[in-house]
């Protein structure tokens, strides 16, 4: 029998890495992958990235006026240099994430984007192979609406609930990461219980989010994120994507476990599932947010900690470049 990961891919499910790890996108072949500060921080304390870290501070010394314009020039500089390394190992696309201190800047986030995208632009890397991270607050949802008009495709990450789901398909969204492993985490201090896969609530929230987008003809994709085990991966196979960690591929990859289809398109829109809309309606998304203490709990964790490793990562820069 094939392995877990290939059975995976046969379900109907594309397989991206969410790694920023070259040498690991490249064994487990995946179509795209995906990075974040966190995972960015962690692969430049490695040696043999050094080379990307001089590259970026060389442009950071050329842009900026004082320190702090060179250091976000060079953080800037350093996630494209990741994302081209990126995308010459995956045939698909890469997704960047923009600084999570914009989260609630609709401006910002825009202007940072389009900056992100002019950088790839000028290492020759098209649009078409990028998607921008945002984290999925309103503001954020509002500037990937106006970044998808101008053709730049956009990941809505942090994504805990359905109200920040819909939102995000009414906004055009190309793509949404739901953080499964996150959801799990909160329920099991908030309850003390342990959940098995199938009632894992962060697989439930996923396949909901699924089911509404197939019953009414959404094309945002749902890249399910944030796995804390394998049986949250086959638990969702069928779903439009999937990132997934290198330990985790790696135990799929070591696997013949069987992986049946659990989420199937025509099924989903055969269900009984209640329309609901956010389209310029601000106060009831954020009252429904609000109204789900979990989405709103994890949504704030999460923007902090991103926050927190981008502000490392500019330290590491600010250091090389003061030396």
């Amino acid at each position: 029998m094939s392995s877990s990961l290939d059975q995976l891919k046969a379900s109907g499910t594309t397989v991206v890495c969410d790694s920023g790890d070259f040498a690991t996108i490249e064994k487990y072949k995946p179509q795209d992958a995906t990075t974040n500060p966190s995972l960015i921080l962690a692969a430049a304390k490695k040696p043999e990235y050094a080379k990307l870290i001089d590259v970026a501070i060389d442009y950071g010394k050329k842009h900026g006026s004082n320190i702090d314009e060179q250091v976000d020039a060079a953080l800037d500089r350093l996630l494209v240099e990741f994302g081209k390394e990126i995308l010459s190992i995956v045939p698909g696309r890469v997704s960047t994430e923009v600084d999570a201190k914009f989260s609630f800047d609709k401006q910002a986030s825009i202007n940072k984007a389009l900056h992100i995208i002019e950088l790839y632009d000028s290492i020759g890397i098209s649009k078409d192979r990028i998607l921008i991270k945002i984290a999925s607050t309103w503001e954020g949802i509002q500037a990937a609406k106006e970044l998808q008009k101008q053709g730049i495709n956009c990941n809505l990450t942090l994504l805990f609930s359905l109200p920040q789901a819909i939102a995000a398909a009414e906004a055009g969204a190309f793509l949404i990461s739901p953080f499964v492993g996150r959801i799990l985490d909160w329920y099991k201090k908030d309850t003390g219980k342990t959940y098995t896969s199938e009632e894992d609530p962060g697989v439930k929230s996923v396949q909901k989010i699924f089911n509404y987008y197939k019953k009414y003809g959404y094309k945002t994709i749902v890249m399910g994120a944030s796995f804390r085990n394998t049986g949250e991966i086959t638990e969702l196979a069928g779903c439009d994507y999937l990132t997934i960690s290198p330990n985790l591929l790696e135990e799929l990859y070591n696997s013949n476990a069987a992986v049946p289809q659990k989420l199937n398109a025509s099924e989903a829109a055969a269900q009984n599932i209640p329309k609901q809309s956010y389209i310029d309606d601000e106060a009831a998304f954020r009252f429904d947010l609000n109204e789900d203490q979990m989405g709103t709990e994890k949504l704030s964790e999460g923007i902090r900690k991103f926050a927190a490793d981008a502000v490392t990562l500019k330290d590491i820069l600010k250091a090389k470049l003061s030396a």
